[in-house]
Parts: C-alpha cells; sequence; structure tokens
C-alpha cells in the first residue's frame, strides 16, 4: 500500500505542477499580445523605417538616421514677423469690432474660416479687449496707464 500511496501523491504533485505551468503560460501568452498590438500601435505612430529584427550573433552595422517621408522645415519657409505686409487676423478682428456683428466681421475678413474668426473672438472677450452688447461686438479702449500693485 505504501507504493501505491507513493504513486498517488507523485501524481497529485505532477498535476498540481502542470496546473501551475498552464496558469503561468496563460498570463505569458496575455503579456505577448498585450506587447503585440502595442508594438503594432507604436508602428503607426514611428517615424522611419522599422529596425529589421536580426539573427542573434549577427553584427550591427551603424546605419544612417532614418530620414522620414515629412519635409523638413527650412528658414525659408518660416514666415518672418516684421515683413508682415497685413495685420493679423487678432489685430483685423479688434480694429472691425466697432458696433459689428459676428457675421459683419466675418464677412470683412475675406478668405478666412468662420471658426478661426469665432476663436479670435472669444479670445479677445475673455481678455476683456472685446465686449458683446445686444449681439455687437464692440472693442474695450484702454489706456494702458494702469498700474498694478504688487501684494
Amino acid at each position: 500500500m505504501a507504493t501505491l500511496d507513493e504513486i498517488t501523491k507523485e501524481k497529485q504533485r505532477i498535476t498540481e505542477a502542470l496546473a501551475r505551468i498552464d496558469a503561468q503560460r496563460e498570463r505569458l501568452a496575455a503579456q505577448i499580445s498585450e506587447l503585440e498590438a502595442t508594438e503594432r500601435v507604436l508602428a503607426r505612430y514611428n517615424e522611419g523605417p522599422q529596425p529589421r529584427r536580426r539573427a542573434r550573433g549577427a553584427p550591427t552595422l551603424a546605419a544612417a538616421p532614418a530620414q522620414s517621408g515629412r519635409r523638413r522645415r527650412t528658414t525659408a519657409m518660416k514666415p518672418t514677423g516684421s515683413n508682415r505686409s497685413s495685420p493679423s487676423l487678432s489685430d483685423q478682428i479688434l480694429a472691425l469690432a466697432t458696433g459689428k456683428t459676428q457675421q459683419e466681421i466675418a464677412a470683412a475678413c475675406k478668405g478666412v474660416r468662420a471658426n478661426h474668426i469665432g476663436i479670435a473672438i472669444a479670445r479677445h472677450k475673455r481678455a476683456g479687449r472685446i465686449e458683446e452688447r445686444d449681439g455687437r461686438l464692440y472693442a474695450t479702449h484702454s489706456t494702458g496707464t494702469e498700474q498694478y500693485v504688487a501684494v
């Protein structure tokens, strides 16, 4: 009987070990699937070619920096603030706020998207440079001589 008990105990120990191994295999499979999903997401947002997987022991080559498909911005493409021939949209809207409605201001700013005009007007309202009375916009002219007391 002692031999039969030993066989039963050994069989139970092996069954428990197999259950632990199966649980660990499932955990690792879940981790691998998460990593693969993360890898796919990162691949969408990475610039340039993906690094190639190499065989173990293969020498690494010093590669040139990866060039992305986007065009690089040069100094010739940057707008220069001092050479502007027309005032900014923000300045135009502030100048037009003389009792006009938002639609009238939008009509006066030809070629400018309506949402950009709305955003600029909202920015002026928050800053207190424009106030709205009876659906019309008025610029508040401050003298600029206010002094602020440091507390």
